[in-house]
């Protein structure tokens, strides 16, 4: 067993350091204007020069890691300060909220309506601080954790579309990337606001989105945490829910609960059998609880996010627990992942499959993929296997 777990790390670490790495430091660093490209075609060819402030910030995320976690290689660190000096330019509006998308050249295209343009910002700006100590760095992520804060209960604000008072629900998406904020920010904020976030988020997502009847996450709830019978009320997000679930799994280690790893894991392994498409493979995107139909013509389409959630999410959930059905899932996943998303012929991955698996669009980043998901994923799981076959 060890051995193979070898050969798949070794496995997750090459496809991420000489097939997805190398696409993005060759394609995506704009030399004129800074800042990165996202969209680009399977070659890496750009085909719109719209830049998207959360994808930014997901690769000044990605490539600080990197330099500060796995090597110092002069080049990570130089496509890390273009897409942040990029950003501290043009990113944000008067009133402190970072916009949604520019165009090439920095101009505001799309107003601040997604706070997750915020939310990514605060995480890159605080991953920079850990490899350089810049006090604006620092500034800059406490500054809009404290914006995020100010907001949590109506993130959209005057964009938000919804009639006042009337079946207000609430996402998980915000909790769940919250906790993530929360240990991200770490020696940035007070410990006092990072406990008090932290603590709220484990009760919003393992109490309010969490439904006893089923065992699995809402994706939306009534403020109070009841249920809303409508099409949002009864959606399920399974790809949402298993990076929640490994969030809390990491919370739960840093605060030493073994109870709240077990009922992460348990929420996780109801997730990806209830989420598996048993005549085709792959989770599917979307669900509805009752089994209706979605509003989401995309529901049973495989993406690659959400396949690469589930296998970082299961090899946590099996160090942590040694459960052989971690393993197994893992397993299942892996095959079908590996079968179905990486492209033979050129370097990064596909993003979006049809339900049999055959590829729907041969991009390999654009309004919404980006150097995020796939590289920490491969990152994440190469470095927790090799914790287990150090540990065991």
């Amino acid at each position: 067993m060890i051995g193979d777990l070898q050969e798949i790390s070794r496995l997750y670490k090459s496809e991420l350091l000489e097939r997805v790495i190398p696409f993005w430091e060759l394609n995506s660093t704009d030399r004129e204007y800074g800042g990165y490209f996202t969209c680009l075609d399977r070659k890496g060819r750009i085909y719109d020069t719209d830049k998207f402030i959360w994808l930014q910030a997901r690769q000044i995320w990605m490539f600080s890691k990197l330099y500060g976690e796995l090597e110092q290689k002069n080049n990570w660190l130089e496509i890390a300060n273009t897409g942040a000096d990029f950003l501290k330019k043009y990113g944000r509006d008067q009133e402190g909220n970072w916009y949604f998308a520019l165009t090439r050249e920095g101009k505001p295209l799309v107003q601040a309506y997604n706070i997750f343009s915020d939310c990514f910002a605060a995480m890159a700006f605080a991953r920079r601080h850990k490899i350089n100590g810049d006090d604006e760095d620092a500034r800059i992520a406490s500054d809009t954790f404290m914006n995020i804060l100010s907001r949590y209960d109506n993130p959209k604000g005057r964009y938000n579309k919804n009639y006042p008072g009337i079946r207000t629900l609430k996402s998980l998406s915000l909790p769940m990337i919250m906790c993530n904020i929360s240990m991200e920010l770490e020696g940035i904020i007070t410990s006092e606001k990072s406990e008090e976030t932290i603590e709220n988020c484990i009760h919003e997502i393992m109490e309010l989105f969490y439904n006893e009847k089923s065992g699995l996450l809402m994706e939306n709830v009534n403020e109070d945490g009841s249920r809303s019978d409508c099409f949002e009320g009864r959606l399920l997000n399974p790809g949402h829910a298993m990076e929640a679930m490994w969030f809390i799994m990491d919370l739960a280690r840093r605060k030493k609960d073994m109870t709240l790893i077990h009922r992460a894991v348990d929420i996780l392994m109801r997730t990806v059998d209830y989420g598996w498409d048993t005549e085709h493979g792959g989770i599917f995107y979307f669900l509805d609880i009752k089994g209706y139909p979605t509003q989401q013509l995309e529901w049973d389409q495989k993406l690659w996010w959400v396949h690469i959630e589930a296998l970082v999410a299961l090899i946590k959930a099996y160090f942590l627990t040694g459960r052989e059905d971690c393993l197994r899932w893992f397993n299942k996943v892996h095959d079908y992942t590996w079968s179905s998303f990486p492209d033979p012929q050129y370097d990064e991955w596909f993003g979006y499959l049809n339900r049999r698996g055959e590829v729907l669009l041969n991009l390999k980043g654009g309004k919404w993929k980006g150097c995020f998901h796939l590289p920490r994923g491969l990152y994440i799981i190469f470095e927790t296997l090799e914790k287990i076959i150090t540990e065991r």
